[in-house]
């Protein structure tokens, strides 16, 4: 019988988040595969638990793949943790979660922290809909390219950043003309120095220039959505025939939803009316 890969999330800050399923796991398995041994090492010494480590990042995860699959398939289990919160999640792992569920392996989640989901709570934006960008690109074109198509974006979108890049990329949006968009910092979330604000991004940006505190720690930024198009009915009606006559009402209700800014339900509802 084969192993079982669970991918298990850790606190991002406060140790009391760990969930009593992940407190089990991580102290039942053959081998912890982790993104920085040292890290997880410490947390699992905080923790109360020993536990075997294998290194498991970006630079080595195609060469520990077949290692990890070995024990796997000797019966033997592991947890897949990043440094902090949800693997995968702007972190490595997927190559190994992929391998195991083209072997048969058992590819089980163990749910818990997650920066994106802690930002998302508290930033006081919009989240029926949203988009996670992660880290932008750092500089040159790429950046800019990446600043406008992320300004372009009706959902809310959260991004994480570098502290030390923070600044920049606040002027970067400002230049890209999204000074009066609101957004959100969520700074060192669970931890002790942690800190919310919400404001525009000109605000934002002003405070994080003059107060050296907000470039340290970890960053997540939680960006409100650009404006919906204004779309009136008759626009929606001459589309939405044209669209029903290729996809199914669900997937148009969704697309003229994004379209519009309206509510999905109102729109699938009206669709309906439309189909035979």
């Amino acid at each position: 019988m084969s192993g079982t890969l669970y991918v298990v999330s850790t606190p991002i800050g406060h140790l009391e988040d760990i969930t009593q399923r992940a407190l089990r796991i991580l102290g039942e398995v053959a081998v912890v595969a982790a993104e920085d041994t040292r890290r997880s090492g410490q947390l699992l010494d905080s923790l109360g638990i020993s536990a075997r480590l294998l290194s498991c990042h970006d630079h080595n995860e195609g060469e520990r793949v077949g290692q990890f699959l070995n024990l796997l398939g000797e019966g033997q289990s592991i947890a897949l943790v990043s440094d902090a919160g949800t693997p995968l999640v702007s972190d490595p792992g997927y190559r190994l979660v992929r391998a195991c569920q083209d072997a048969g392996v058992p590819v089980v989640p163990v749910p818990g922290a997650s920066a994106v989901l802690a930002a998302l709570a508290v930033a006081g934006q919009p989240t029926d809909r949203f988009l996670f960008e992660g880290f932008l690109p750092s500089k040159g074109a790429a950046r800019e390219q990446a600043v406008r198509a992320v300004l372009a974006q009706t959902a809310t979108t959260v991004l994480f950043e570098a502290p030390h890049r923070l600044l920049a990329l606040l002027e970067a949006l400002e230049r890209a003309g999204g000074g009066e968009r609101e957004i959100t910092l969520c700074r060192e979330l669970t931890k002790h120095f942690e800190t919310v604000l919400r404001m525009t991004v000109s605000a934002l940006r002003a405070r994080v220039a003059e107060d050296a505190d907000q470039q340290r720690g970890e960053v997540v930024l939680v960006l409100s959505g650009a404006p919906a198009a204004d779309v009136d009915d008759a626009d929606l009606a001459r589309l939405a025939p044209l669209l029903l006559a290729e996809m199914p009402v669900s997937r148009v209700a969704k697309l003229l939803a994004a379209y519009s800014g309206r509510k999905r339900q109102e729109l699938y509802a009206w669709l309906e009316t439309l189909t035979p």
